[in-house]
């Protein structure tokens, strides 16, 4: 029942999260279309992520109350109504308007996290939300797909396939998931839950490392089209095909996070990533050719941050009890989702006033440094 559970929430979070993305990989088109400035390009890649990010604070204190399953079900039919509206609008004011609730779909996370905890003991809660999030793959689908879809089908009808199918998986989410028989419901007051939450220490140490490691993914997911066809000239699928690799490589990096987290803990699987995620960024930063240098670079940065999304939530199982992990989750996937809003705006402004993302990429190294030593801190209080 739990493996059951488990699939179908990493399905409904791969799907919901396609289409969270549908915006990105279609970037440079909207741009072309419309004929956006580089920072309107950013605003609209952008939008997306800041929904869905501030979105999981009330997803995950409402999943503490209903439970993931209606949860599920409910963010799947009601992301169809942006979904559809973004493929049919043509103007940039309806692209933002709509894309600002196509932030909805970006919540299962924070959805999904507590509904798969519910249904493993502690010493696999590492593997299991890092099983979970493969889901993150939509991503990687969406950047693969939606381009080729747009070219063969035209941006309605793709738009259209899948709002059919968020309506198909809502209803497998309706009639096949299960709420843990552990899960019980919160019946304390939203407001009160979430203050108690934001006491909490884990709570603003996993909000800050999620937010580097989970925000340098979601932001190098959906910006990353417009970086590779501005520096090294792709169309818009061939950046699609290459956005894919990277974020496939982040998602088969968050399972090993979590399963290595368990093994030797999540202080020392954080570590490692924010250090690799800072060397990759400094050799980024030196624009190396395209195809074999970027592509390893770019790959092996996102096996970095996808260790490091593995480790945050085996940090945070290990630190919070269970019945307040779905609004702590909440906290901290919108922090997590806020830092892969600013990126791709501090990208914007950069290469409108530089053509050059070096100054960005430094950015981000100190950053991932700066996470570095705050996580040998937090490694050593976990330790005593």
């Amino acid at each position: 029942m739990n493996a059951r559970n488990l699939t179908l929430a990493t399905l409904a979070f791969g799907l919901t999260f396609w289409a969270w993305n549908l915006i990105g990989p279609l970037s440079s088109s909207y741009t072309k279309q419309l004929g956006l400035s580089p920072g309107q390009q950013s605003l609209l890649v952008a939008t997306p992520v800041l929904v869905g990010s501030l979105g999981r604070i009330p997803a995950g204190v409402l999943t503490d109350k209903f439970g993931g399953r209606l949860m599920f079900t409910v963010i799947c039919f009601v992301s169809i109504i942006p979904t559809l509206l973004v493929g049919w609008s043509n103007s940039f004011a309806a692209l933002i308007l709509w894309g600002f609730f196509l932030g909805i779909p970006g919540t299962s996370f924070a959805v999904g996290i507590p509904f798969v905890n519910s249904w493993f003991e502690p010493a696999r809660r590492g593997f299991a939300t890092g099983m979970f999030g493969l889901g993150m793959g939509g991503t990687a689908l969406s950047a693969l797909f939606t381009p080729r879809l747009v070219d063969h089908l035209g941006r309605a009808q793709t738009h259209v396939l899948m709002a059919v199918a968020l309506a198909v998986l809502g209803a497998v989410m309706w009639l096949f998931s299960r709420n843990s028989p552990d899960w019980k419901p919160a019946t304390e007051p939203a407001l009160p839950r979430i203050r108690d939450a934001l006491k909490l220490k884990a709570t603003w140490q996993g909000s800050f490392l999620y937010a580097v490691a989970f925000g340098g993914f979601v932001a190098f997911s959906t910006y990353l089209p417009t970086v590779l066809k501005n520096v090294y000239e792709f169309t818009q699928s061939d950046a699609g095909l290459r956005t894919a690799g990277f974020s496939i490589a982040g998602v088969l990096a968050r399972p090993l996070g979590g399963t290595l987290s368990d093994k030797i803990g999540p202080a020392r699987v954080l570590m490692v990533s924010f250090a690799g995620t800072a060397i990759m960024a400094v050799v980024l930063a030196f624009k190396p050719g395209p195809e074999l240098p970027a592509g390893t670079a770019l790959v092996l940065m996102a096996f970095f941050l996808g260790l490091g999304t593995g480790g945050v939530f085996a940090l945070i199982a290990r630190l919070v009890e269970p019945a307040r992990v779905g609004t702590v989750t909440g906290l901290v996937g919108a922090a997590g989702g806020l830092g892969g809003y600013f990126p791709p705006l501090v990208m914007g402004l950069v290469y409108s006033s530089r053509h050059d993302y070096s100054l960005g990429y430094v950015l981000l190294a100190l950053t991932a440094a700066a996470a570095l030593l705050y996580t040998l801190k937090v490694g050593r209080e976990v330790r005593n």
